[in-house]
């Protein structure tokens, strides 16, 4: 007789598991997720089912939608609000179920910071004169403005479209002009020679 009362319990365990089991239907769930203060949307929203690591994010306009059961925990995360968490009701008729979730913002306590003045009026006044003063908009100008700041500028600017045709071009026709025969030497051009020698007059090999 023993027996018997511990088999009708098992299997009375048993059938009521599998009715809870069968019990869970599979959902459409969906909804908005809204700051409590304004109901103005929570963008990118982290929604998942809790202990699982299915879920999905809330797009822009904290709207989401995924499938999910009935009877499951859905937690809600988002930077700036406290966590939020909404069971999904177990006695549903229909396969779509929708909801507002409300997050209310998260205040954070940020550490006190303190901000000490100078020690003494002596030290103020010490690196008030020793601290240097910037230049106006007519020294700046004018430091920008000068040869060499210019002549180095112009040296590593690279070149643009139309200067590297220009060098294509220039090397092509070279190459034309000197098919067939032995590229001309400045070195015994008379022409190169005159006009090195003027320059050597007007002093524009000299040291500035």
């Amino acid at each position: 007789m023993k027996h018997i009362c511990i088999t009708i319990c098992i299997l009375l365990t048993a059938f009521s598991t599998e009715a809870q089991t069968t019990k869970r239907q599979v959902i459409q769930f969906s909804g908005v997720v809204v700051s409590s203060d304004s109901l103005v949307p929570v963008p990118y929203t982290n929604v998942s089912v809790r202990n699982s690591y299915y879920g999905t994010i809330g797009d822009y306009y904290g709207f989401f939608s995924f499938v999910a059961q009935t009877g499951d925990t859905i937690n809600f995360s988002s930077i700036g609000y406290q966590k939020a968490s909404y069971v999904i009701p177990d006695d549903l008729e229909e396969n779509r179920y929708s909801i507002i979730q409300v997050l209310n913002r998260d205040t954070i306590e940020l550490a006190t910071t303190v901000i000490y003045a100078w020690p003494t009026r002596e030290q103020i006044y010490e690196y008030f004169l020793s601290a240097p003063v910037p230049d106006d908009d007519l020294e700046r100008a004018r430091k920008n403005l000068e040869q060499e700041t210019l002549v180095n500028m112009a040296m590593k600017m690279p070149m643009d479209a139309s200067m590297n045709y220009r060098n294509t071009m220039t090397n092509y026709n070279t190459r034309l002009y000197n098919a067939g025969q032995i590229p001309m030497n400045n070195l015994l051009n008379p022409v190169a020679w005159a006009k090195f020698v003027e320059a050597w007059k007007r002093g524009d090999f000299k040291s500035k």
